[in-house]
C-alpha cells in the first residue's frame, strides 16, 4: 500500500491558510471569512501536486493565549497533525508579523527540517522586505505568495514536492492512507442533525480517531469534516456536518456557510444518518432535515443517539419507534437505530444497516419483473373508473438507481391521484426490494390509441 504524504498548513488566525487550501483544492472547500478563528477542525482533502497525490490539511489558527475549551482543542488538534506531517507550510501575514508568530516559530523549531516558511499577501511585491526579515529565524528559504491572487503558487508547489521527495517519515498515525479498494465502490454517508446531537462523536467513533472537535458548545463544527474507513471490506466515506438550526437562529455569515455546506453534503451522499437526541426527543427541525434527505432521494437512517441515557422501560424502543414514525408521517419505511456514539453501543448494527440500505439503493429491477408486479398491484387495487378519474397504467420501467426512480406510462397522467401514487410506491417497497427507500415516480402519457 503506497504511503500518501501529508502536507499541513499552519499559522496564526487570518494569515490565509484556508484561502491557500482552497486554491490547491481548486474549489471552496474550507470556509474563508475575515473573522479570526473561523477554521476549528482540521479539514483534509486529497489533492494532486505535480502528478503526486497528497493529503492536504488546513488547521485552525494558532493562538498562544487560549480562552475556553474550543480554542484549546483547536490548538491541540493542529499540533497532532503537525507532528504527523511530512511537510509543514508555515504561513505568515506580510502586513502583520507579531509576537504570536514568534512564539509559533519557537514552538515549531523541533520540526524545522520539514517546514517551508511562506509569507502571504505579497501581491504585486507588497511588503516583500518584511517577508525577507524572516530569514533571521534560521529558515533557509522564504517563499513570498498571494494565496488570493495566485502569485508564486507554482514556486510553493515545487518547494513542497522537493521536500516530499526527501521525506522519509513513516505513515501518518492519524490520517488514513488510500486502500486498494476502488473509489467507485465507496458508500458515502452524511451525518446530519441539530447542534449537539452527537454528530462529531459518531464521526470520530467511525473513523477511530479524533478528526472532529467534540464540545458541548453548539456550533463547534463549521466545515464539513470528511474521512474514510473500511467496514466489511467496503470503503465508506463519511461527512461530519455542522448542526442545522432554524433560519431564524442563523445570525452569522460563518454559520450560514456552515449550514449550506451541510445541506450540500446531503446532496453528495448516498445515505443520510439523521442524529436525534434520544433524551430531548424529536423536533420540527428534525422533520425539516429529514425532508431535505427524502427530497434528494437519499436513503435515511434515524439514529437515536444517547440511548444509553434513557431509563430502562419495557417496550420503550418499540414505543419510541412508533412515536417517530407518527411524527415523520411519510417516513414509516426509514429504519430507526438506537445507539450511543459515546460508548459505541449499536455502531455495528448501524453500519450493517448502511450496507443493507446501499444494496437497495443500487438495485436494478428488470422491466419484466416490474410489469408482472404492476399487474398484481392493479388487480389487487384497480385505478378509479369514474369519467373524470379514470386512467390505466400500461407498463413501467426503472429509470434510475441511487436515487430510485420509476417511470409509468399511463393513459391520463393528470388523473393519477396522490393516494394512488402512494399505493404504487408502497407496493414497490414491499415487493421490489426497496423497503427502506424513498421512491420517485414519473407518470408519462401514452398515445391515444391506448386509451
Amino acid at each position: 500500500m503506497q504511503h500518501i504524504p501529508t502536507v499541513v498548513l499552519a499559522g496564526r488566525p487570518n494569515v490565509g491558510k484556508s484561502t491557500l487550501f482552497n486554491r490547491f483544492c481548486k474549489k471552496r472547500r474550507s470556509i474563508t471569512d475575515p473573522t479570526p478563528g473561523v477554521t476549528r477542525d482540521c479539514v483534509e482533502e486529497k489533492v494532486t501536486l505535480g502528478g503526486r497525490p497528497i493529503n492536504l490539511v488546513d488547521t485552525g489558527g494558532f493562538r498562544p493565549k487560549r480562552n475556553g475549551e474550543i480554542e484549546e482543542a483547536v490548538y491541540k488538534k493542529a499540533f497532532e497533525y503537525i507532528d504527523a506531517a511530512d511537510c509543514v507550510v508555515l504561513m505568515f501575514d506580510s502586513a502583520l508579523f507579531n509576537a504570536d508568530d514568534e512564539e509559533l516559530i519557537n514552538l515549531l523549531r523541533v520540526y524545522q527540517d520539514k517546514i517551508i516558511a511562506v509569507v502571504n499577501k505579497c501581491e504585486g511585491g507588497r511588503n516583500e522586505s518584511e517577508g525577507w526579515n524572516l530569514l533571521r529565524f534560521g529558515y533557509k528559504k522564504i517563499i513570498l505568495i498571494s494565496a488570493e491572487h495566485g502569485d508564486n503558487i507554482g514556486s510553493l508547489a515545487d518547494a513542497v514536492l522537493e521536500m516530499l521527495g526527501h521525506a522519509n517519515r513513516s505513515a501518518s498515525k492519524i490520517i488514513a492512507e488510500a486502500s486498494d479498494i476502488p473509489e467507485n465502490s465507496a458508500v458515502r454517508i452524511a451525518i446530519v442533525g441539530k447542534p449537539n446531537t452527537g454528530k462529531s462523536t459518531l464521526s470520530n467513533r467511525l473513523l477511530e480517531r479524533e478528526a472532529s472537535i467534540v464540545s458541548s458548545i453548539a456550533g463547534t463544527t463549521r466545515d464539513v469534516i470528511e474521512g474514510e474507513f473500511i467496514y466489511r471490506n467496503r470503503r465508506v466515506i463519511s461527512f461530519d456536518t455542522a448542526g442545522i438550526r432554524r433560519k431564524s437562529k442563523v445570525n452569522e455569515d460563518i454559520e450560514y456557510y456552515s449550514v449550506n455546506r451541510a445541506i450540500k453534503a446531503i446532496d453528495e451522499s448516498d445515505i443520510i444518518i439523521l442524529m436525534i437526541d434520544a433524551v430531548e426527543g424529536l423536533s420540527w427541525q428534525d422533520k425539516k432535515i429529514a425532508g431535505l434527505a427524502t427530497d434528494a432521494g437519499r436513503g435515511i437512517i434515524l439514529a437515536l443517539n444517547k440511548w444509553d441515557l434513557k431509563p430502562e422501560v419495557n417496550n420503550q424502543l418499540n414505543a419510541e419507534i412508533d412515536r417517530i414514525h407518527f411524527f415523520f408521517g411519510q417516513l414509516e419505511y426509514a429504519p430507526v437505530m438506537p445507539l450511543s456514539a459515546k460508548t459505541g453501543a449499536g455502531i455495528n448494527e448501524l453500519l450493517n444497516m448502511v450496507l443493507k440500505m446501499y444494496s437497495q439503493l443500487t438495485r436494478k429491477v428488470e422491466t419484466s419483473t416490474l410489469n408482472e408486479a404492476l399487474a398484481r398491484w392493479q388487480a389487487a387495487s384497480p385505478p378509479p373508473s369514474g369519467p373524470k378519474t379514470r386512467f390505466s397504467i400500461k407498463y413501467g420501467t426503472q429509470t434510475g438507481v441511487n436515487p430510485i426512480k420509476l417511470s409509468f406510462f399511463v393513459t391520463r397522467p393528470q388523473a393519477v391521484s396522490a393516494s394512488y401514487e402512494s399505493y404504487i410506491k408502497n407496493q414497490a417497497r414491499k415487493t421490489l426490494g426497496f423497503s427502506m427507500l424513498p421512491i420517485s415516480i414519473e407518470w408519462k402519457g401514452t398515445r391515444k390509441k391506448h386509451e
